[in-house]
């Protein structure tokens, strides 16, 4: 195993340690890093944001060639880490010899320091590994951060006198989102924004998780298995890719395996919608998005996206715009000739 002892409070000096110890290329752009990991140790990047606001975004996405013991040091009773493994596992302790926690597919984990000051994060060889870490410093309490800063210290650092640590259950809305940010390809203040505003997202479905959690309520009623719900994962990643295929109930039961009502079960756990309601939503954003950067017409996109009828499409596109696809079509063109 190697051990690489680096210090994460800057950024800057984190990764310039992370390149003495192992190697890599380093790529900053504004307040962006990314490393990426040499060859001989094995493939992917490390990537960190510092969004202002004393919150940061710390992303591990590889497959390693040797097992990794990496420990970032963090300052005491300051900082709330958010963690999510959404591909592979890893685990965290809190020092040598102290128990090892570990977070799989879909969990979510919140760590304090309390007593300790280093977090060692353990990755196994042969391993696709993506993983994240929102780091929250609660030492500053100004008018920006006053009130999230405040109540995460009241709820994860104060009146504890030990080390704080919560393995969460497993929830999918945060792998969509990550996936969203990894596919952010802007560049400037546009890619800042929607970075940043991601980042929040995620952060503030793993706070609400750790709240139902404790309500033991959405837990305890899905009946999906790990497996299951990666499963479900799956298919979702397959219905954005490919929105104008055939995705009735039927079909999909038969392309993962898994029971009608257990795959509504996960779409309502993920989503918040019935399969039916999931792909009429992919499907009419992949409309808009093909009426802004292509010259389709309204037919050729009903055709292209698998909508049933153009009477259909305009129906519903209304329904969720407020718009004629018409009007936003001819809006469009018209903004983009001028």
């Amino acid at each position: 195993m190697i051990t690489i002892d680096t210090k994460y409070n800057k950024q800057q000096t984190f990764f310039e340690s992370l390149k003495n110890e192992i190697g890599g290329a380093l790529t900053t752009v504004g307040k962006e890093h990314i490393f990426k990991i040499d060859k001989r140790l094995g493939k992917g990047i490390i990537r960190s944001i510092d969004l202002g606001d004393h919150i940061s975004f710390l992303e591990f996405d590889f497959s390693l060639n040797e097992d990794i013991k990496l420990i970032l040091q963090s300052s005491l009773v300051n900082t709330v880490n958010f963690s999510y493994c959404s591909n592979g596992k890893f685990a965290h302790s809190f020092s040598d010899g102290s128990k090892k926690n570990t977070l799989e597919n879909f969990q979510t984990g919140i760590v304090s320091n309390i007593t300790s000051q280093n977090n060692a994060l353990y990755f196994e060889r042969d391993m696709h590994v993506q993983a994240s870490i929102i780091s929250v410093n609660t030492e500053y309490i100004d008018s920006a951060t006053l009130h999230i800063n405040h109540t995460l210290k009241k709820l994860f650092i104060d009146d504890k006198d030990a080390d704080y640590i919560y393995i969460g259950s497993y929830n999918l809305k945060i792998a969509e989102y990550l996936k969203q940010l990894r596919a952010v390809t802007q560049e400037g203040v546009v890619r800042s924004l929607l970075l940043k505003g991601l980042i929040n997202v995620i952060l503030a479905l793993e706070i609400e998780q750790h709240k139902i959690d404790l309500e033991n309520v959405k837990f305890s009623q899905c009946s999906l298995t790990k497996t299951e719900l990666k499963l479900v994962n799956e298919l979702i990643t397959y219905i954005n890719n490919y929105p104008e295929g055939d995705h009735r109930l039927d079909k999909l039961t038969k392309k993962i395996g898994l029971s009608a009502a257990k795959i509504q079960e996960g779409f309502k756990m993920t989503n918040g919608q019935t399969v039916c309601e999931y792909i009429r939503y992919v499907r009419l954003s992949k409309a808009v998005e093909l009426m802004a950067t292509t010259d389709m017409n309204i037919s050729e996109i009903v055709y292209c996206l698998g909508f049933t009828s153009r009477s259909y499409f305009s129906k519903i596109f209304k329904q969720r715009f407020n718009c004629a696809p018409s009007h936003y079509l001819k809006k469009n063109k018209v903004a983009v000739s001028a």
